[in-house]
């Protein structure tokens, strides 16, 4: 059965769910209560940070040059924790994290969906860290992220690190499960419906999905806090952002040739779900100063599959910007 007729399935089960439940008052309730339980299981496991009037948490860890973790779709900061952090952490301060929205980190009103606008607020984060010339890594949708936290600070920026990044505008219209929650129906139903009633098995499915070729690695499951994704909130800001990524990509990308740090692009060349031909490849050609490696084999997900090969990148970027 494909994620989208799960997704489906899982969402019929729910509307069915509610009308036995009796009302909306009911699943409003029973929402909240899995929401705090979730929050209870998967605690922030580093500094909440007020920004203004928002919260960012920042996981840190390590010393040596600043590395910046920015994690993907549907994700958080424990993305990178489970293993990444550990393997970076002897050489170098490491930040990861949750983008506006996800995790612990709050939404920013209408500028959640906006890439440009995320940036932002997470480099006023890092200032308060004390972060200087910093090497930021962008996985997935973070590649949009990092892509434009230099183009706003490129003098401040020593490198960049683009994990099977989106980066560039693709063809074709988003459908399915993001394309309704889109719609006024679907925003005020299916979060509340899902976060209620679907079954974290689900989420287990999605991610092996996004996983694959390579399977989940042991523990992620238990770690990474599917839960945390569940919540309505965190539903609705998932969304709008990767429903309303290609816009500003739009906007963006014109601008790519005008970066002139080094960047290294790692992409699995078994990527289906942001395919290395329509992202990491004209990447490649628009960046002046871009090294581009295909990783062999490798999905979604090679900061699981060959975590070495990000690491190795990320010790190329420091020293082609003379940090090591």
């Amino acid at each position: 059965m494909g994620l989208g007729r799960r997704m489906r399935l899982a969402l019929g089960l729910a509307v069915l769910g509610m009308g036995l439940a009796g009302c909306g008052r009911a699943v409003d309730a029973r929402a909240g209560a899995r929401e705090a339980g979730f929050e209870a299981q998967f605690p922030p496991t580093g500094h909440l940070l007020e920004v203004g009037s928002t919260t960012i948490h920042a996981h840190v860890e390590g010393t040596g040059p600043d590395l910046i973790l920015l994690h993907g779709a549907s994700g958080n900061s424990r993305d990178f924790t489970f293993d990444l952090v550990d393997r970076l952490k002897d050489r170098y301060r490491v930040i990861a994290f949750d983008r506006p929205g996800l995790g612990w980190s709050d939404p920013i009103g209408a500028q959640t969906a906006n890439p440009i606008a995320q940036a932002e607020l997470l480099r006023a984060a890092a200032d308060q860290l004390g972060v200087r010339d910093p090497i930021v890594l962008g996985h997935s949708y973070g590649g949009a992220v990092a892509l434009a936290w230099a183009a706003r600070a490129p003098s401040d920026t020593a490198a960049l690190v683009i994990v099977s990044g989106a980066t560039m505008p693709w063809p074709g219209d988003l459908t399915g499960w993001y394309a309704f929650i889109g719609t006024p129906l679907g925003d005020r139903v299916g979060p509340p419906l899902l976060t209620a009633l679907a079954p974290l098995a689900l989420g287990d499915a999605i991610m092996a999905g996004i996983f694959a070729p390579q399977p989940l690695p042991p523990g992620y499951a238990d770690y990474i806090g599917v839960g945390l994704a569940v919540r309505r909130e965190n539903y609705r800001a998932n969304a709008a952002q990767i429903s309303g990524l290609r816009p500003y990509l739009r906007v963006m990308a014109p601008l790519y040739p005008q970066l002139t740090l080094p960047v290294e692009i790692l992409h699995g060349d078994q990527d289906t779900i942001v395919p290395a031909f329509v992202h990491a490849e004209p990447l490649a050609r628009a960046l002046p100063d871009a090294a581009l490696t295909i990783l062999p084999g490798q999905g979604h997900m090679p900061q699981h599959g060959d975590p070495q090969a990000i690491v190795d990148a990320i010790d190329r970027a420091a020293a082609r910007a003379g940090l090591r």
